[in-house]
């Protein structure tokens, strides 16, 4: 067993989606700030060069089999002794026409995603449990709250992953674990150019490839303009985990909206879902359900 009296007063992470974007530099700036992390990817070489700057890197595939993914938990909480964070970062995005992308791609995005999120979170509650402690962050979108026609398939999965958290922040609470949901906004990572257009094996009809024609120049066009800072994002998500910077002096925010245009969406959507409720032309059709 390893010495966790070394290191008592650090937080032990544990972070999926390591080779790119928000992982990456939560790996990074955990590592600075003089915490332990375990990393992971599907590709274990995309991340060796973050063991030579402190991280223990493991390979995983959150779309594994629950039992391997069981086996992989067991590994990073030989590690050190414990897990502190988990962080549910992995992720991809899918975009195209419902009738295109099908049930076979909706799978495939809610495998990673969603079922990704769920089986990496239950792989590690019961050392969580056990401890009467830990921290799960999930990370979100504002894709989420906004159904934006270029990312339709992700921002289903994003929708079921915030339900997901804020079942996960009822359950946990008395169990003394933490949840937090980050829901960025346009971020400048690589997540844009990594885009997928339904899956391979289907056949795209011709009546949605203006469509989808669309999609990949709405995506483009945002490539590279994104206005958020990532390096800024995992400052904050790190403050927040670790009661420092932004976070001293503040309850714990259960979720957090990271991005004026995030906040924006958000508020916009509200309000459409606000107009709905109060529409004079069909409300009291919509109360008339009552015994």
């Amino acid at each position: 067993m390893p010495d966790t009296a070394m290191f008592s007063g650090k937080k032990v992470w544990f972070i999926t989606g390591t080779s790119s974007g928000l992982g990456r530099g939560l790996a990074v700036t955990a590592l600075d700030r003089g915490d332990k992390v375990i990393a992971t990817a599907r590709n274990i070489e995309a991340i060796r060069d973050l063991k030579v700057q402190g991280a223990y890197v493991m390979q995983l595939d959150v779309c594994e089999d629950f039992s391997v993914i069981q086996r992989k938990a067991e590994e990073a909480i030989s590690v050190y002794g414990r897990v502190d964070v988990v962080v549910n970062n992995a992720g991809f995005c899918m975009f195209g026409a419902l009738e295109v992308v099908g049930a076979e791609g909706y799978l495939q995005q809610y495998k990673t995603n969603v079922f990704g999120v769920i089986n990496v979170t239950n792989a590690l509650l019961p050392h969580m449990r056990q401890r009467g402690e830990g921290t799960i962050v999930i990370v979100g979108s504002r894709s989420g709250w906004k159904t934006q026609a270029a990312v339709r398939p992700y921002a289903s999965s994003k929708a079921a992953v915030h339900a997901i958290a804020d079942s996960l922040t009822e359950e946990l609470r008395p169990l003394g674990i933490r949840v937090l949901l980050i829901q960025p906004g346009s971020i400048r990572t690589q997540m844009v150019p990594n885009s997928q257009l339904k899956p391979a094996s289907t056949v795209q009809p011709l009546d949605y490839v203006s469509y989808h024609v669309l999609c990949a120049k709405v995506l483009a066009s945002v490539h590279g303009k994104q206005p958020g800072d990532p390096q800024k994002a995992v400052n904050i998500i790190a403050d927040i985990v670790r009661g420092e910077g932004c976070a001293v002096g503040k309850r714990w925010p259960d979720v957090i909206v990271l991005g004026e245009d995030a906040e924006n969406d958000i508020r916009s959507r509200c309000q459409q879902v606000l107009a709905r409720l109060d529409d004079t032309e069909w409300k009291d059709v919509a109360r008339q359900v009552a015994l």
